[in-house]
C-alpha cells in the first residue's frame, strides 16, 4: 500500500503524532541531513507495524517532509488499528 507521510526529523523521540488530513505525521530522532532521516523514517515505521525493513520504501519526496511511502505486506485496516483513521 502507498501513505502519505509527514516527517518532522529532530524530534526529541520518534512517535506516531496522527492525521494530518490524508497524511501521518511522523516525528523522527534523526537530523535531514544525508538520507538519515528517511532511513530513520523507515526503520520506525517497520518497527512500528510489525514488519520486515525491507518492505518499507520512500518512492517520492526524499527531500522534502511530505513523502509517499510504498509499505508491502500490510494493509490500511492493519494500519488503522494501530492509530485511529478517523
Amino acid at each position: 500500500m502507498r501513505l502519505g507521510i509527514k516527517a518532522v526529523p529532530g524530534a526529541s523521540k520518534n512517535s506516531v503524532v496522527g492525521w494530518l488530513g490524508e497524511d501521518l505525521k511522523i516525528r523522527v530522532t534523526a537530523p535531514a541531513a544525508d538520507g538519515k532521516a528517511n532511513e530513520a523514517l523507515c526503520g520506525f515505521l517497520a518497527e512500528w507495524l510489525g514488519i520486515p525493513r525491507r518492505d518499507v520504501s520512500i518512492l517520492s519526496g526524499a527531500s522534502s517532509r511530505r513523502k509517499i511511502v510504498e509499505i508491502n505486506g500490510i494493509d490500511r485496516e492493519a494500519i488503522c488499528s494501530k492509530i485511529d483513521c478517523g
